[in-house]
């Protein structure tokens, strides 16, 4: 039966373990319609255009 002929170490274990915990950044887009940075597949939080037209009201609208 095959047994590990060295003791992994603290630091080597904990470096294996650590890469299920990545955090990758947010990705961002710009408005097609204002340009603003838009999460991808999301509505535009200032303008309120989504795949070239409006499905919600935009904040400068609102006031």
């Amino acid at each position: 039966m095959a047994v590990p002929k060295r003791r992994t170490s603290r630091s080597r274990r904990n470096m294996r373990r650590a890469n299920h915990d990545k955090v990758t950044p947010v990705q961002l887009i710009a408005c097609a319609n204002c340009g603003e940075p838009v999460i991808p597949h999301r509505a535009c939080a200032s303008c309120g255009h989504y795949k070239g037209r409006e499905v919600m009201p935009g904040k400068a609208e609102k006031s």
